[in-house]
This record gives structure tokens, C-alpha cells and sequence, in this order.
């Protein structure tokens, strides 16, 4: 955009034609208005040619716009017939988030003269542009190209006004299967963009620079704040500022990406310096921590912006500026996890351009990645791009996501829920509030069942996960068929109030620890995405609870799915029972299969931190064969069990073995899901 406004600054002379007005003192009768009037265009004058001095020195020439506007509508109440005034407040407001207010001046400036300016045709080509008048504006771009003897000068920008043309007429001719639409609970007059949610949409972070409790600028303007919204009862909550120490400062601050837990938050604060770096907060209870600068490598002498990380942590994705190609997307790795040292940044070959790149989004299902880009075959302005990631490692050509996400104002910031059916996105394009807008995409086409059942059989008979239906439409976007959400709290079993607790993910094929992470300390809370192709046993721990596991067997191919679960942990005292869910035997037999070490070795860990600890370890079946059968069959298990922890160093009296066969179902032996339920190994706490 930089670069843009650089083409409308070249100084220029006036001419006067037909029904332009001159600024000249006989053209009036009132003599003392012309005077007042004269003034503020004279002084406004002088900011707007300060803007030209800040674009050419590579600085952000917002500010004095806003100065040159608030003299400009003082001198344009008085002589709104002035070409050349009207000119320069198309200019202003062209390069600002409040563009859709250009059209109406240059209009007005072509109309009383279209000589006014070498750059009128230009700026008419523009403002057809923004009105879908493709067609038209190449007519106005061509002319500049041909009148103007210094046009060859911008041959790179008015190339790409010829193409975001071509590719405006080709992607509004067919609309994609989508639906967008403002979110009027977050959306205000002033910029409200850069927004993030969680996987399951339930919570947003946003920026706006409406008013807060800062002072204002000398032209009226606040600087940028985050906020926080909730999704309640089919709607956002009004926007509240973040809590936390030192993340909305008197500067600018501005929300980058959630992490895919909602536990970190990526932002950008400026530096002492007066660049923009990358920040990183994270969550404790109801509040974020004061954020701290990411790595050096990173942070570097320029502005850092838009952050993202990648499904797993491992790799940050960003936006740095250089002095020839606008922003860049970089991509930085993990160079010592415990650390969080990351090593130095490399450029994203695939989305690079010689136009700004970024902001950048990577969906959880770590194939795709989703960024905003005023180059490749953009409609005008920024648009949204997305990439898939190939068997190859590098990411695909990128997809214009089409109209009507995209139009030829600014469409960029790409949050998405890990349905793929829903995702939220910043414009400002007409018809909204003023400035950048909050807009809800909803992508549709016809409905497929979801490959996976339409509940987790090892979760049955505690959460309904909700059915979505996996979307095929033109939109070629993400429909996380390979995901599984699963969120929820972790609460005190018998006073159901939230408790911390540290969850663990494991691969039981590999034994790999696929991620760990503390529960909410105020709320309980916690949420996290699995990826299909693998098992995986979830345990739960925390101080002076039993652990407690879950396990996720999810089929490479599978649909998405959303389970929704609280976690009640129990008291290490006698009578607490907990189901191991991640000790396996093949079916018929009592031998443990290797992916039950990491949920016996928890077991293990308890007994030994907990010395005075004795348990019953239980083996249970269903109802499937004779009985005299299960019961052996469940006695060989516990015993097997049994065997394990006491070649680990536990001591054989403080185990005892039973096998109970059907005689103790949990669930109905009427279902599938219910007999996998009855299958069963369990302990039980008999002396503390």
C-alpha cells in the first residue's frame, strides 16, 4: 500500500477548467469566509505534501493525512467545486482503511476537471476498480499509461491494476459457495480487524483503535488496543480490552495469532526503537501475562508483524518488512524447545511477491496455510490467499479463496474454525460500519456424512460431539477431515470446581509425547486438536488427584469430529476408581500390548510418589461368550497388569488382582460402543 501511494505524490501543478472553482478571492462574495477557507486548504496543503515526504522516506504518512483531512473538510464546506481539493481528499482517503470514501472525490475531481492531475486517470481507473466496473477502469489505467510521459516509471503497479482487473472480472463472474457477512457485535465506525479465535469458535481476540482509555492523537485518533470477545447464545459479546499486565499500552497493540490451545497469544507492541516486533503472552487464569519479545533472531531491525504459529509449535510464520518488496512472509524454527530458542528466519518462497505479504494463518491440520497479499492474482488491495502443503515439503501455488471473500478493498486476517465451516476475516469494504470490519465467512455446498461415527465409542457415554457436516464447494478450503477437537475443563469430582491440571498427549504407537499443557487455572478449561492416522492416549494429572487417561483412536481419512467433555478428577483416597483407558491386549488374550508402557508407567509413578498407596487392579469384559470364560479371561489380564507394575519395583503386596468377567458393566452390551466401554481394566484404591 506504501508503494501505492507512492504513484499519487509526485508534486504536480493545477490547472482550471469549466466549472472548477479557482481558490481566488474574486470567485467568493463572502471575502471573510474565503479567508478562513483559504487558510485551511493552505495548511492542509502543507501536511498532505508532508505525507509525500514521509512515503519517500519509507515512513508511514498516515498521520499527516489525517492532519490534511481536517483542514480539507473545513475549506471543502466552503467550495466543495474545487478539483483540485477534491483530488487530494480522494488521494487521502484512498490510502487510508477508509477508502470506499475516495470514489465519491475523484468522481467529483474528473467531473469539474480531468486534467486536474497526470495521476486522474489513474485514480479513476481506481475507483471503477472499487465499484466492480473492471472494464472501465482498464480504460482509465491505459489512458494514464498513454498521456502521462513519467507513467513508464510505475510500469510494476499499473501491470498489477491490469491484472487485479482481469482476475476481478474472472473471480466476480463466479462467486464462491460462500457466504459473508459483518458481525455487528464486534464491529464499530472505527478499525476493528486482526481477528483470532480458538478452534472451536467459542473465543475471539481482535484489534480496534476505538475509543479506550487512552488520550487521542492531535487529530481526534486513538492508537490500537486488543480485545476479547465470546461467542454466547448464538452470538459474539460485546469486545472487552484483554486482561492483563502491560498488553494494551498508550502505542499501538495489535493481536496476532491464538495459539491452537488458546494458552499463548501472539501480538505486536511497538519498541523503543519505533519499530514493531513480535511479542508473545500467555495465559494464567483469567488473564495474560506481560508480554515478552520473541527471539532475536526474529526481532530484527525492522517491522516484525502478524505471527502465526504452525500446528505444533514448531515453526513461526511472519511478516517482515524490506525496503524493495513491501513484506515478506518469513518462516523461523524451534531451534531448542525448552528454551523456546528459534533459529534464523528463511523467506516463504511460495507466497513471495514484490507487493505486501501477510498476515499469515496455518490451520491445525498442519497442511494448510492461509495469508493475505496485495500481489499473485489479487482483485485490488489484499486479498486471501491459501496454500496447501505438498508430499514434497514446500507449499503449493497459491488459491485466490474468490469473491465474495474477496473484492477489490482490502480483505485480509484469516481465523478459521477447525470445522473448516466457518471462519472470520477483516474488510473494509463497502457497506460496513466504517473502516475495517469484522465479517463471518460461512462456506457451504452439499452435505456428506462424516467418516467417523457420529460419537467417539471411548467417549459415548459421557459427550455427544457435534456433527458438521464436511463441506465440497468451489472453495477449495480446508474442511478438517482429519481433525478431532477435543475440549472441555478439568473440575474437582465432588466439588466440581475447576482444577489445574497438566495434560499430555501421547502417541501409543510410538510412545512420542505429541504435546503438554496446563488446564486453565480459573475456568479449568482446555482444548486441543488430533490429527488422524494415529492413537493416542490422553492423560490428565494433578497434584493430590489420580490421574485420569482417555485414548482417541483415529483412522488415517477420518472426518472431523468435536468431543466436548468434563474431566472430574478424584481425591487420592480410598474407594476412588480410575479406568485405565490406554492399557491394550489383543482380543482373546492377556498379553499387554507395548502401547500401554506410558499409561502403566503413570500408574507406576503414583505408587511410588504415593508409598502408603494400595490398589485392586480389576479386569473387566462384556457379555460376549460364557461367563466362566470372561472371568478367567479378566483374571489373566489383572494379573498381567499386576506383573508389569511389580517388575517396575512395586511391591506385590500392595497389589492385589481380580477378574469380575461381565459381571460389572458400565454401559449397555446392546451396542458396540457400549461393549467397548465394558472391556475394561481398572484400579482401585483400597489403604491410603
Amino acid at each position: 500500500m506504501k508503494n501505492l501511494i507512492a504513484i499519487s505524490l509526485i508534486a504536480f501543478g493545477f490547472t482550471v477548467f469549466g466549472q472548477d472553482v479557482e481558490w481566488k478571492a474574486k470567485n467568493f462574495e463572502d471575502k471573510d469566509g474565503f479567508k478562513t477557507a483559504f487558510e485551511a486548504y493552505e495548511k492542509g496543503k502543507e501536511s498532505w505534501e508532508l505525507g509525500n515526504q514521509e512515503v519517500f522516506a519509507t515512513k508511514d504518512p498516515e498521520l499527516h493525512y489525517w492532519k490534511a483531512l481536517e483542514q480539507f473538510e473545513k475549506a471543502f464546506k466552503f467550495n466543495p467545486k474545487s478539483a483540485e481539493l477534491n483530488f487530494m481528499m480522494g488521494v487521502c482517503y484512498a490510502h487510508s482503511s477508509y477508502k470506499v470514501k475516495c470514489t465519491k472525490y475523484f468522481e467529483t475531481a474528473y467531473e469539474l476537471n480531468p486534467e486536474v492531475h497526470h495521476f486522474m486517470n489513474y485514480y479513476m481507473g481506481f475507483a471503477r476498480q472499487l465499484e466492480y466496473k473492471f472494464d472501465e477502469a482498464l480504460k482509465f489505467y491505459q489512458k494514464f499509461e498513454n498521456e502521462y510521459k513519467k507513467a513508464d516509471r510505475f510500469g510494476k503497479f499499473v501491470k498489477q491494476r491490469y491484472k487485479e482487473c482481469q482476475s476481478g472480472k474472472t473471480l466476480h463472474a463466479s462467486p464462491v459457495r460462500a457466504w459473508v457477512d459483518q458481525v455487528p457485535e464486534v464491529s464499530t465506525e472505527y478499525n476493528d480487524y486482526a481477528p483470532s479465535i480458538t478452534m472451536d469458535g467459542s473465543e475471539m481476540v481482535l484489534t480496534s483503535d476505538r475509543p479506550n482509555s487512552h488520550s487521542p492523537n492531535e487529530v481526534g485518533k486513538y492508537d490500537d488496543d486488543i480485545y476479547t470477545s465470546t461467542f454466547e447464545n448464538g452470538k459474539w459479546s460485546t469486545p472487552k480490552p484483554i486482561k492483563g499486565n502491560k498488553i494494551n499500552t498508550e502505542k499501538d497493540d495489535i493481536s496476532n495469532n491464538f495459539s491452537y490451545n488458546g494458552t499463548k497469544l501472539l501480538l505486536n507492541q511497538i519498541t523503543p526503537a519505533g519499530h514493531f516486533d513480535i511479542y508473545e503472552s500467555f495465559q494464567k487464569g483469567d488473564e495474560w501475562t506481560e508480554p515478552v519479545s520473541f527471539s532475536r533472531n526474529i526481532n530484527l531491525k525492522s517491522d516484525d508483524i502478524y505471527a502465526a504459529y504452525n500446528f505444533n509449535d514448531k515453526l513461526i510464520y511472519y511478516s517482515k518488512s524490506s525496503e524493495n518488496n513491501g513484506y515478506e512472509i518469513m518462516v523461523s524454527g524451534v531451534v531448542n524447545v525448552r528454551t523456546r530458542e528459534w533459529g534464523l528466519p528463511n523467506r516463504e518462497m511460495a507466497t513471495s511477491t514484490t507487493f505486501n505479504d501477510g498476515p499469515v494463518y496455518l490451520h491445525p491440520d498442519g497442511k494448510t496455510m492461509y495469508f493475505a497479499s496485495e500481489g499473485h492474482n489479487s482483485m485490488g488491495g489484499y486479498d486471501i490467499f491459501m496454500s496447501t502443503k505438498e508430499k514434497s515439503g514446500y507449499w503449493s501455488k497459491p488459491v485466490n479463496m474468490g469473491y465474495p471473500i474477496n473484492t477489490p478493498y482490502d480483505d485480509f486476517f484469516f481465523a478459521a474454525t477447525a470445522n473448516g465451516k466457518f471462519a472470520y476475516i477483516a474488510s473494509n469494504r463497502e457497506g460496513g460500519e466504517g473502516g475495517f470490519d469484522i465479517y463471518k465467512v460461512t462456506f457451504w455446498g452439499p452435505e456428506k456424512e462424516p467418516a467417523l461415527a457420529t460419537q467417539d465409542y471411548l467417549l459415548a457415554s459421557v459427550a455427544k460431539p457435534i456433527q458438521d457436516p464436511e463441506l465440497a464447494s468451489e472453495v477449495k478450503v480446508t474442511t478438517s477431515a482429519n481433525l478431532t477437537v477435543f475440549k472441555g475443563k478439568t473440575v474437582d469430582a465432588l466439588t466440581k470446581k475447576p482444577v489445574e491440571a497438566v495434560i499430555e498427549i501421547i502417541n501409543n504407537q510410538t510412545g512420542e509425547s505429541v504435546e503438554n499443557f496446563t488446564t486453565n487455572s480459573a475456568s479449568g478449561k482446555f482444548l486441543l486438536s488430533l490429527n488422524s492416522g494415529a492413537n493416542y492416549g490422553i492423560a490428565v494429572k494433578a497434584d493430590g488427584y489420580l490421574f485420569h487417561s482417555e485414548n482417541f483412536d483415529i483412522p488415517e481419512g477420518s472426518a472431523y469430529n468435536l468431543v466436548n467433555k468434563t474431566i472430574e478428577l478424584k481425591n487420592i483416597k480410598v474407594g476412588s476408581k480410575i479406568a485405565l483407558r490406554n492399557v491394550f491386549f489383543d482380543t482373546g488374550k492377556s498379553n499387554l500390548r507395548p502401547e500401554s508402557n506410558a499409561e502403566l508407567d503413570r500408574l507406576v509413578k503414583l505408587l511410588k510418589d504415593v508409598p502408603s498407596l494400595k490398589i485392586e487392579l480389576s479386569g473387566h469384559t462384556d457379555n460376549t461368550g460364557s461367563a466362566q470364560g470372561n472371568i478367567t479371561l479378566s483374571q489373566d489380564r489383572a494379573d498381567a497388569v499386576m506383573a508389569y507394575l511389580v517388575g517396575k519395583g512395586i511391591n506385590k503386596s500392595r497389589l492385589t488382582a481380580k477378574g469380575y468377567g461381565s459381571d460389572k458393566p458400565v454401559a449397555t452390551n446392546d451396542s458396540a460402543e457400549g461393549r467397548q466401554l465394558n472391556r475394561r481394566t481398572e484400579f482401585e484404591i483400597t489403604a491410603n
